[in-house]
């Protein structure tokens, strides 16, 4: 099994047609700052490499970047770390105050699922995902996403649209569609971001055969 980037596994979810967040690889401070420019700031920085897995913890990810001295720093103490075959993904910042997850996984008895829950930093703390047999149906995306114990949450929040539900159905058919290609082992989306409604992934992760 090998895990892939984060700019091979953005490459993977986004062909499939899965809405993730604007990005850019820039492979040193000066290239990190054009990038930026055109995504638009704030943005985010992360080290890209595919020995990478979890990076805020590793502080591998600046959040939040407002200027352009700040964002040449970041890239230089970024590029710092002795990371093979390592350069940078410049994103924009998603802006909402709820976050989701999904994803696919290979169960060794029941073969692939599609799951969707909450996520972010309190996937752990909420613990409320749901999984189905890949592949899915949209009848089965909606059981899905309704059988949530925090379900609720998704509807209109403190000023903020519901989650659209077309959209979010439509990812996760597409998940499900990319569990007929054996190579793909897992895929991790967390978070997504709603962003109008639209569930847009800020990070993605996929593992492969080999």
């Amino acid at each position: 099994m090998t895990t892939a980037s984060e700019s091979e596994s953005r490459q993977i979810v986004e062909n499939a047609g899965i809405p993730v967040s604007r990005w850019k690889i820039a492979s040193d401070p000066d290239e990190a700052l054009k990038a930026a420019r055109e995504i638009g700031f704030p943005t985010a920085l992360k080290l890209n490499a595919p020995s990478i897995a979890h990076k805020t913890e590793q502080g591998f990810v600046k959040l939040g970047i407002k200027t352009e001295p700040d964002l040449l720093n970041a890239a230089k103490t970024l590029l710092e770390n002795e990371v093979d075959e390592s350069n940078l993904i410049v994103t924009e910042m998603l802006h909402g105050s709820r976050e989701v997850i999904a994803g696919m996984v290979r169960d060794s008895q029941f073969g692939p699922c599609v799951m969707f829950g909450f996520g972010g930093i309190l996937a752990e703390a909420i613990a409320d995902v749901e999984f189905r047999l890949a592949p899915i149906t949209s009848y089965d995306a909606k059981d899905l996403i309704s059988s949530l114990k925090t379900a609720d949450l998704l509807k209109e929040f403190r000023g903020e649209k519901a989650i659209d539900l077309d959209a979010t159905i439509d990812l996760l058919i597409k998940l499900g569609e990319l569990a007929e290609d054996e190579k793909i082992l897992s895929i991790d989306l967390n978070p997504l971001i709603v962003v109008d409604g639209l569930p847009i992934a800020a990070d993605a992760l996929v593992e492969l055969k080999g």
